[in-house]
């Protein structure tokens, strides 16, 4: 990977950082680089704490990481989703197989539950043309309330943002967190 294109903030941070960075990060953790870089301007980096879809929401924490963990592959931004892997998926519950399926334009079968692929069709719905088709659609209606379906929606548009910022100011992945899987991502059709 290239250099960062603008590098991390390095503490002392000053009160007004310290506090928002304070808010984002689980007790005992350091800041990730993500948001050392982003805290350059700290107005964007209260907006970023303020819109975080971490929070007990309408999917289960499960649901929620497929979306985040599938946003971030087809986005190949390595650095959030080795992130979620490494904080979510055990908790998740997700083994070997379905994070490197996370990573893999085919959905093989036996893998995820049907309300589970229609998570994955709408974030590629999303990722691919912004949207999904009747389909689609119809799938989620069937596994997902209106609730749920909006929170899809912002999951997959929230970690876009992430992901921009990530890939294109180059952050370094974190140490700890997870790699994508040896064979690589696939972010469309061959």
């Amino acid at each position: 990977m290239a250099d960062a294109r603008i590098a991390p903030l390095v503490p002392p941070l000053g009160a007004e950082l310290s506090e928002i960075l304070s808010g984002i990060m689980p007790p005992g953790r350091e800041p990730l680089a993500l948001f050392l870089t982003i805290a350059h301007n700290p107005r964007v980096l209260a907006r970023l704490r303020a819109g975080s879809l971490l929070d007990r929401g309408s999917l289960s924490l499960r649901e929620r990481e497929i979306v985040i963990h599938r946003t971030t592959a087809r986005l190949r931004c390595e650095y959030e989703w080795g992130v979620h892997v490494a904080f979510f998926a055990a908790r998740a519950g997700f083994g070997a197989a379905e994070i490197a399926a996370t990573c893999k334009l085919q959905v093989r079968p036996g893998i995820w539950s049907a309300a589970e692929q229609a998570l994955i069709a709408a974030v590629d719905g999303l990722c691919d043309e912004a949207g999904w088709s009747d389909e689609v659609h119809g799938e989620l209606a069937r596994h997902f309330s209106p609730a749920q379906v909006i929170e899809i929606v912002a999951l997959t548009g929230f970690y876009h943002m992430v992901a921009f910022h990530a890939n294109a100011l180059r952050i370094a992945p974190e140490p700890w967190a997870a790699r994508f899987p040896a064979d690589g991502v696939q972010k469309s059709a061959p």
